[in-house]
């Protein structure tokens, strides 16, 4: 039997230890903080990221990355984006010796513009097992044991059925795709879509607004994912549409609130307040700036969000904007990006 290391003791680690572990699999998190140790080995909770819910007493956490990872067979990372290099750094020691490695992160590194998979590799080389982990999935729905469908990607058919083996339990249906990269893109680019549509509901523009922008974000997030490498169908699947609808409309959405709230004038000082928690979206339309730039790809969605967080556009104005824009044929950009 495996022995699994989820790195980050959040929502999504939480969440997922409580699913391996009540499978029966040997799992521990990596906490960084004693009171959330404390917390998980003693009252089998972790109420500073889901409080209320029972954790399995098989469950355990640990400040020690000896502890965690000495004999560990898989990794699973579900820290924050901006924070994969530094841990990398930290714990090279301990997980460079593990061959597989799971990401369940969503986002891109905002100073190298890599992907958590591009940095994995980069920090601890091409002989290790890479696969991506995407998909619908509240971390607090899965943590209720809710019906919750996922994709798992990876390098070639057989070791990646085998990660899907491993996470798939009675609630926690695993799909297996073989394009960790689309996944990737995915992941981190409907987060920036998920604040436009927040932005809408704040602004009370109504439902019709609201699925258009979520239809032409899909486009944009097409547009730069196949220049990016992924393949099409990959965005119209779990990690792509299937997560865009649901950060775009849930209030879980941590991405959508920050979105809701500047939509009613709040300043983005004031929202990261009130969130508390990371909103991976708000560092991602940065790097999404940048790559559209290099590759020459035209997103006026993400172009307005970068706008209105980095330039403190309004807005308003940015909606004004966005409907001036030329009359062009639907599909007319994504035909031309692919030629």
């Amino acid at each position: 039997m495996p022995k699994i290391a989820i790195i980050g003791a959040g929502s999504w680690g939480t969440a997922l230890g409580k699913v391996l572990a009540e499978k029966g699999l040997d799992v521990i998190l990596l906490a960084r903080r004693k009171e959330i140790v404390d917390s998980i080995n003693s009252l089998k909770e972790n109420p500073f990221y889901l409080p209320g819910i029972p954790l399995p007493g098989a469950l355990k956490a640990t400040l020690d990355p000896e502890e965690a990872l000495s004999k560990s067979n898989l990794v699973i990372w579900t820290i924050p984006s901006h924070t994969l290099r530094e841990n990398l750094y930290n714990l090279e020691p301990y997980v460079s010796k593990i061959r597989f490695h799971l990401s369940g992160i969503k986002g891109i590194d905002i100073e190298t513009t890599k992907s958590p998979l591009q940095l994995l590799r980069e920090h601890l080389g091409e002989d290790k097992l890479y696969f991506v982990l995407g998909g619908p999935s509240f971390a607090l729905e899965v943590a209720k044991g809710l019906p919750t469908a996922v994709v798992v990607a990876g390098p070639e058919r057989k070791e990646t059925q085998k990660i899907q083996e491993l996470l798939a339990w009675k609630y926690f249906r695993v799909y297996r795709s073989y394009d960790p990269l689309g996944v990737e893109i995915a992941s981190a680019l409907k987060n920036v879509i998920a604040i436009a549509s927040g932005i809408c509901d704040g602004l009370g523009l109504g439902l019709n607004a609201r699925a258009g922008l979520i239809t032409r974000g899909l486009i944009e997030i097409i547009k730069l994912g196949t220049k990016l490498g992924g393949k099409k169908e990959t965005f119209y699947g779990l990690a792509g549409l299937g997560d865009l609808v649901l950060t775009c409309t849930g209030a879980l959405s941590r991405n959508y609130q920050v979105g809701l709230k500047l939509g009613e004038g709040k300043s983005l000082e004031e929202v990261l307040k009130e969130i508390k928690q990371v909103a991976e979206g708000v560092k991602t339309v940065s790097v999404v700036k940048e790559l559209s730039e290099k590759f020459e790809v035209s997103l006026p969605i993400c172009e307005e969000i970068y706008n209105i967080i980095y330039k403190e556009e309004k807005p308003r104005n940015s909606i004004e904007r966005l409907l001036a824009r030329s009359l062009k044929e639907e599909f007319e950009e994504v035909e031309n990006e692919r030629a």
